[in-house]
């Protein structure tokens, strides 16, 4: 593994809240990870997501997990990265939390998602997973801001959003085959980022990392 971050630092960079882990999948995680979405990121009958994650079968969800993370890491340049990284509580894996930007050392903006296992929910994982992004991103990082887009009847994002002080900035609107998505597009700026308490986020394996972010 020493050899694998030398050449990719990314796997050595770990974030650490009170009940969770984040990290890169290995390839040992990544069956696990496959597996959980395969039984279902969301209810049924609900479509919190742009991805269709209902419209495929179990395999596909499964199979989609894989070619994310493979896609990720393939397409990483320090002028367009994605960091998804796997959210474990005692090793075990119960979704994906991810930080993505494009020309991140000008513009200095992330964008961010998540998805968490159904069984997962309803725990503040999401919330404190996400926090531990942030923490990433705004005080070792040097962002300045940080996007996210949420359907506007997806209540529990929605919550988690406004609970960690991100204000509206406009819609977007995407296509999912022939129908028009609005979601509410929310930023979270520096300023309002410092001005809340926190729990402790540790992180290690900035540093090494950092060339990679285009930093």
């Amino acid at each position: 593994m020493s050899r694998l971050i030398d050449i990719w630092p990314q796997f050595g960079l770990i974030v650490r809240t009170r009940r969770l882990e984040l990290r890169l999948p290995r390839d040992a995680d990544l069956a696990g990870l496959a597996d959980l979405a395969a039984a279902g990121v969301h209810p049924p009958e609900e479509q919190p997501f742009l991805a269709p994650w209902t419209d495929g079968t179990p395999s596909e969800r499964a199979e989609f997990v894989l070619k994310e993370h493979w896609r990720g890491l393939s397409g990483w340049s320090p002028a367009k990265w994605q960091l998804a990284l796997g959210v474990f509580h005692d090793g075990e894996p119960l979704g994906v939390v991810a930080l993505l930007a494009r020309d991140f050392a000008v513009v200095r903006q992330v964008t961010t998602w998540s998805w968490l296992g159904l069984p997962h929910h309803g725990e503040g994982y999401g919330t404190e997973a996400r926090v531990g992004l942030l923490t990433l991103a705004f005080d070792h990082l040097g962002a300045a801001s940080a996007r996210t887009d949420v359907f506007q009847d997806n209540h529990a994002s929605q919550a988690v959003s406004r609970k960690l002080g991100y204000e509206p900035d406009g819609i977007a609107v995407d296509a999912r085959g022939t129908e028009a998505l609005i979601s509410d597009r929310l930023r979270l700026s520096r300023e309002k980022w410092n001005s809340q308490d926190r729990p402790a986020v540790a992180i290690e394996g900035v540093a090494a990392c950092l060339p990679m972010f285009g930093l």
